[in-house]
């Protein structure tokens, strides 16, 4: 265990990344649970590290506006298709999404081959590196994710369908090159599934769960010297384990 680690000038904007996620990803989260499409979140997720791959091979600055435009361009194309996919075959959806998920894989995997960073850059996909994102990166996503909330809270109709596919591809696109693939659907369907009985505050519990995980996966990570995507996923796993249990000893006695 080494205190000395704790960097607080690191640490502090990873955390503040991992509550703005958090924002979003919640009630987005419900939404996915309720709606029985529990891998869009990875297909999508998988669709726009698609775009940014591709982004990558013309050599473009990461996080400039021409891999932000491929990447929410090649997620809202993904949405869309999906969006149809529901309309007319809602009885295999849940196929439809996993096979879009593997295509997208596959897809990133074909591009990169030849690349000498090619595995360095499919582990950012996936694990993130939410380590080294800067106050500077985090300012745009502030902005989208206000914009995403207000329709979100404000607007129900945006919870439609097609808006909720839109709404959903702009949240992962951002949030998929802060923390990864794999944390993406940690706090997407993880504190979803533990709230999905509670009656009363199921929001903002859900926001608890997935504040408190990232604020203890970051430290414990700190500490022992681990990566902190994979140990944030083991935390929220944890945490959303611990309070669905104590949910549904509550209901228990409450019958």
């Amino acid at each position: 265990m080494n205190f000395s680690a704790i960097d607080f000038s690191i640490l502090a904007p990873a955390l503040l990344t991992g509550l703005l996620v958090t924002t979003t990803h919640v009630p987005l989260g419900q939404r996915v649970l309720k709606r029985g499409i529990i891998f869009l979140d990875l297909a999508v997720a998988q669709i726009a590290g698609l775009g940014i791959i591709i982004a990558s091979s013309f050599h473009w600055s990461p996080g400039g506006w021409q891999v932000q435009l491929i990447a929410i361009t090649a997620a809202i194309l993904g949405v869309m298709l999906l969006n149809f996919t529901e309309r007319h075959w809602p009885d295999i959806q849940e196929a439809l999404i996993g096979s879009l998920f593997v295509l997208a894989s596959s897809a990133s995997i074909l591009l990169l081959t030849g690349n000498a960073h090619s595995a360095e850059q499919l582990k950012d996909l996936l694990v993130g590196q939410i380590l080294w994102v800067s106050y500077e990166q985090l300012l745009p996503v502030f902005i989208l994710y206000l914009f995403v909330l207000g329709l979100w809270f404000k607007a129900p109709n945006s919870r439609s369908s097609l808006k909720f596919y839109i709404l959903f591809a702009l949240s992962i696109t951002a949030s998929v090159q802060l923390v990864g693939v794999y944390l993406v659907f940690a706090s997407l369907i993880l504190p979803a599934l533990a709230i999905r009985h509670l009656e009363k505050n199921s929001l903002k519990t859900g926001y608890i769960i997935s504040g408190l995980a990232y604020f203890l996966g970051l430290l414990i990570a700190a500490l022992f010297d681990l990566p902190a995507g994979p140990v944030i996923v083991f935390s929220l796993a944890i945490l959303a384990l611990f309070t669905a249990v104590i949910i549904k000893q509550t209901r228990q006695k409450g019958n």
